[in-house]
């Protein structure tokens, strides 16, 4: 009973000593119905968000331990057009032409404290339909294309994964 106490006591210890270490992702969204093109829904609204925020969460995992990213979307314009087509659901449609993804982002990277990098940043992705995209079929899958670019780009800075 003794070892089994201290075994959880020394793995729980662990874990609290990792999470400490690791790094966070913060992600806010300052009027999204406001924007310049989101979803009209709440619900779909809602979903973007989330879908964004858990986006940056995975790819803060590339981070060094320590750091941590805040990011806060002042605007956001998705790809293609909606045609509201009937009360329930809207239609995006994606025709290449003057329809690419836009964002403005204003973000903070921090490493015990201190900010190694901040500043506002306005995404755009003019040949979104062009070129290699991991989330292609993914739901806002250029969207997150354009975020990962940015995050390997402009916080990582090496364009690679953490060493």
């Amino acid at each position: 009973m003794n070892t089994l106490l201290r075994k959880t006591g020394a793995a729980l210890a662990l874990l609290v000593a990792g999470a400490s270490a690791s790094a966070a992702v913060t992600v806010t969204y300052v009027n999204t119905e406001k924007m310049t093109d989101v979803p009209r829904f709440v619900s779909d609204r809602e979903s973007m968000e989330w879908i964004f925020k858990e986006h940056l969460e995975k790819l803060g995992k590339d981070l060094p331990a320590g750091q941590d990213l805040k990011v806060e979307f002042l605007d956001i314009d998705l790809a293609g057009d909606v045609f509201p087509r009937v009360p329930i659901q809207d239609v995006r449609i994606m025709k290449g032409r003057a329809d690419w993804p836009r964002m403005t982002l204003r973000y903070s990277l921090e490493q015990d404290g201190q900010v190694l990098r901040s500043g506002e940043e306005k995404l755009a992705n003019p040949n979104y339909q062009m070129g290699i995209n991991m989330y292609k079929t993914d739901l806002y899958g250029y969207e997150r294309q354009m975020l990962e670019d940015w995050f390997r780009k402009d916080v990582l800075q090496d364009g690679g994964r953490k060493k």
